[in-house]
């Protein structure tokens, strides 16, 4: 397989630029894999396929305002550089806190170089100390102390590059989930962004319980793929993730697992293996890549959002309904006007 067959026809102005104006207002196409089949509805009437024994797997992390705007200081490598000149640094993911340091998407990637000091809004500062693949830097951030208190007033939410506009005050709320706790994210686990207060009570009062687990969601989701190279020897990177022992608890006594988004699909797959077949409580990195012909053992049903045309994101959806149920549906979603990606509608999968 290559990322061709995974492919359909998106226009561009599908593409949602915007949040909806209701978050639980969203369409949904649901997606029955018995059956062969898919229907339009409404988000709204989620809680009503969900019942006793189900647990709702939902992915707890909070999106950082991660992308930093600064300026190049010049370096032991690069003494000429001028002050002023513009840089970009995409927090992806800690890797230490004393000293702090952070592996970084940054641009101009090419031309920053270890050895050099970025200079960014009040009075933060980053040493570049290693240059790592596909333009990741490892960078060391003073003052560590009141970094995060920094980063939240400086910081700019990390859009996605298909939303065509700067990020607004508005997306700190609408691009971040409800329940967003565990502080962490390059990006948002965007299936959940749907999910209102209400509606997580009319889940409860169908008598399921939402689970919350954890991964941190940075380059290992979003990264492209080599259109040529065969699927099967791509690599993801890793990303964070975490399963509590309450969580493990909860998930073990479900009958049936209804995961909120791909990243709540890796986690679980993930941890279940771990467990070799149970789930226990567990931490540490997840660079598992699920694409058709792999076998589910956690997962009973999906919400997902409308994903990439060969993305690994879309991949994995096809392993769980099929791929040629999968692009059916996608190539309904399309002629049907559905909003796609991130601010997007989306699909539950049973």
């Amino acid at each position: 397989m290559t990322p061709a067959d995974f492919q359909f026809d998106l226009p561009a102005e599908l593409i949602a630029q915007e949040p909806a104006t209701d978050r639980a207002g969203s369409r949904m196409l649901v997606v029955d894999r018995a059956a062969g089949t898919f229907r339009d509805t409404c988000f709204r009437d989620f809680p009503s396929f969900v019942g006793p024994g189900d647990a709702l797997a939902l992915n707890n992390t909070r999106v950082l305002p991660a992308r930093l705007f600064g300026r190049r200081a010049g370096g032991a490598e690069n003494t000429l550089q001028p002050p002023t000149a513009q840089v970009e640094a995409l927090l992806l993911e800690q890797v230490s806190d004393r000293p702090l340091r952070w592996e970084a998407l940054v641009r101009p990637g090419r031309k920053i170089r270890p050895g050099e000091t970025l200079e960014f809004p009040g009075g933060l500062t980053a040493r570049v100390l290693e240059r790592g693949e596909r333009g990741v830097r490892l960078l060391e951030f003073e003052p560590a102390e009141r970094f995060f208190e920094i980063v939240e007033r400086i910081g700019h939410m990390p859009l996605p590059p298909y939303i065509h506009r700067a990020d607004a005050g508005s997306d700190r709320e609408r691009y971040q989930t409800v329940y967003a706790k565990q502080r962490g994210s390059a990006a948002a686990p965007t299936a959940g962004l749907h999910f209102t207060p209400e509606i997580l009570d009319a889940v409860r009062a169908r008598g399921a319980q939402p689970v919350e687990i954890t991964l941190h969601v940075g380059l290992g989701t979003f990264q492209t793929m080599d259109e040529e190279a065969e699927v099967e020897s791509h690599r993801l990177h890793a990303e964070a993730f975490e399963l509590s022992e309450g969580a493990a608890e909860a998930l073990r006594r479900a009958e049936r697992i209804v995961a909120v988004g791909t990243t709540s699909v890796r986690t679980l797959e993930h941890a279940v293996r771990l467990g070799a077949g149970r789930f226990e409580a567990a931490s540490g990195k997840t660079d598992l890549f699920i694409y058709p012909g792999f076998e589910f053992q956690a997962v009973g049903a999906m919400l997902t959002n409308f994903h990439l045309p060969g993305s690994s994101l879309l991949m994995l959806v096809c392993a769980l309904a099929g791929k040629d149920l999968t692009l059916a549906a996608y190539r309904h979603a399309v002629e049907q006007g559905y909003r796609f990606f991130s601010y997007g509608d989306c699909m539950l999968i049973v």
